[in-house]
C-alpha cells in the first residue's frame, strides 16, 4: 500500500485571519464553498474549527463514493487537519500571508491507497481527480472572501 497525496493552492485577495476563519466555520460557509461532488453534509459536534466532527459523502467519480466523518483539529495558527474516522484519509488545509492584504492556501489530502494495479490507477488518476474537486472549493472560498 503505497500512500497517495493530492495537493492544490490558490492565492485569495484576503487576510489570512478572514480567509482561515472562513474554511473553519463548518457550522456556517463551509457548506456554502462545497461543489456538487459533496452530499449528506451535517455537523454532528462543534461547528468551529478545533473540536468539530462533521459528516458528508464524496463523491470523487462516478463509481467512487466516500463516507467521510471528519474530526477536525487545529494544530498550529493557519493551519486546519480534518481525519476522517473512516479511513486513512487526512486533508491539511494550511492558510499563509502571500502579501498586503493577500493569503496563500494550499489543500493537501494524503490517504493509504490500494496495492496491485487498482492502487497504480489510483495514484496516477486520484490525485487529479481530487485536485479539481479543491480547485473548485477554492475558487468558491476566493469568491466568498474576496466579496
Amino acid at each position: 500500500m503505497a500512500q497517495v497525496e493530492a495537493t492544490t493552492e490558490r492565492v485569495v485577495a484576503a487576510d489570512p485571519e478572514q480567509v482561515f476563519d472562513t474554511i473553519a466555520d463548518y457550522s456556517g460557509t463551509r457548506a456554502k464553498l462545497l461543489p456538487e461532488h459533496f452530499s449528506e453534509y451535517e455537523v454532528r459536534e462543534g461547528g468551529d474549527g478545533e473540536g468539530t466532527l462533521v459528516h458528508w459523502k464524496l463523491q470523487a467519480t462516478s463509481k467512487r463514493v466516500r463516507d467521510c466523518l471528519l474530526e477536525v483539529a487545529e494544530p498550529t495558527d493557519g493551519e486546519l487537519v480534518e481525519k476522517d474516522r473512516n479511513s486513512s484519509m487526512v486533508t491539511v488545509w494550511r492558510v499563509t500571508p502571500a502579501g498586503e492584504g493577500r493569503s496563500r492556501v494550499v489543500v493537501t489530502t494524503t490517504w493509504d491507497g490500494a496495492g496491485g494495479i487498482g492502487g497504480f490507477f489510483e495514484r496516477t488518476f486520484a490525485p487529479k481527480g481530487l485536485g479539481r474537486i479543491y480547485d473548485a472549493i477554492l475558487a468558491n472560498l476566493a469568491a466568498e472572501v474576496e466579496k
